[in-house]
């Protein structure tokens, strides 16, 4: 891996279409519902919320206030410390296709959309710095992996038997995922304790170009990946401090979908951050991070990852 490192003194409390009316889905089978119906995995909701409310948009487990607290200081006492901070750089990628047969809707995803993937990542950070580049490609026949579930023996099979790298080297495993689950990531922090379980876990047909819509122009795994590098939700906390540990992000009571222009559910200044990739709004809609919240991926990176 390859960082380009700098000394800097970072000051912790700074890291601290919607489906309305008459709206037409497509479903895996071709056919047009047509009302408010949202068809995503094969099942169907009464409406896009309902699909958000399930917590299926994203699986990455939420850590407990005592484990948050111990995070923040843990990153606060190593910022502290002289030493080199890492600002950005390279990171390794490994991408491990975890498939039921040939084919794509066995989720055997070709090499082109995998490096569409990359490009869609490296598009997303490279502005903070941030690159990613891919070192190999597995492919793995395996159904019982290719439904895992968040949490299940599946998963915990298939990350011991492929994973590849250190803390800093990201693997991504893209399967077929049971339940209508997009994906999962796993947090810095948790690296030290468990690192066979570390990386981003995401649906097949997210990646850009399938058949995942609205959620298939790459950006499950970018709001995956940030998990991975120590960001929480926009919406985390709801409107009561901290929020999501970063300032420059304005309160959010809930998660957003589809692209809700001028949305604003809390009191406090700004409108809810509808573009952030932290947010559960369609790909189309999501465009940026903060600078805050570089600020926090550089800060959980020095701390949990580099070097590791």
């Amino acid at each position: 891996m390859r960082m380009s490192l700098a000394v800097v003194a970072l000051v912790l409390f700074a890291l601290i279409p919607v489906f309305a009316g008459e709206a037409t889905v497509t479903t895996s089978a071709g056919a047009d519902l047509t009302g408010n119906e949202f068809v995503f995995g094969g099942e169907t909701w009464v409406d896009q919320e309902a699909f958000i409310n399930s917590g299926l948009r994203c699986g990455t487990a939420q850590l407990t206030q005592d484990a948050m607290d111990a995070i923040e200081d843990a990153v606060r006492q190593r910022m502290l410390e002289p030493g080199n901070d890492v600002t950005g750089g390279t990171i390794n990628v490994y991408f491990h296709v975890i498939r039921k047969g040939t084919g794509y809707s066995n989720g055997d995803i070709p090499d082109t959309m995998i490096a569409d993937q990359i490009r869609v990542l490296n598009d997303a950070y490279r502005g903070w710095g941030w690159q990613f580049t891919l070192v190999s490609t597995d492919r793995t026949t395996n159904s019982t992996w290719f439904g895992m579930r968040q949490g299940s023996k599946a998963e915990r099979d298939a990350k011991r038997a492929l994973r590849k790298g250190t803390a800093d080297d990201l693997n991504i495993y893209s399967a077929g995922l049971s339940g209508g689950l997009l994906g999962w990531a796993t947090f810095p922090s948790s690296y030290g304790s468990n690192p066979y379980n570390d990386g981003v876990v995401i649906l097949y047909s997210s990646l850009p170009g399938g058949t995942a819509a609205p959620y298939n122009q790459g950006d499950t795994a970018t709001h995956e990946v940030g998990h991975w590098m120590g960001l929480y939700h926009t919406f985390q906390g709801g409107c009561t401090a901290p929020g999501d540990y970063v300032d420059d992000t304005p309160y959010e009571s809930s998660p957003a979908y589809g692209c809700p222009t001028g949305r604003n559910t809390c009191s406090a200044a700004g409108l809810d951050p509808i573009t952030n990739f932290m947010d559960y709004t369609d790909d189309p809609c999501m465009n940026t991070f903060s600078t805050g919240q570089d600020a926090r991926m550089d800060a959980q990176f020095t701390t949990y990852r580099y070097g590791k």
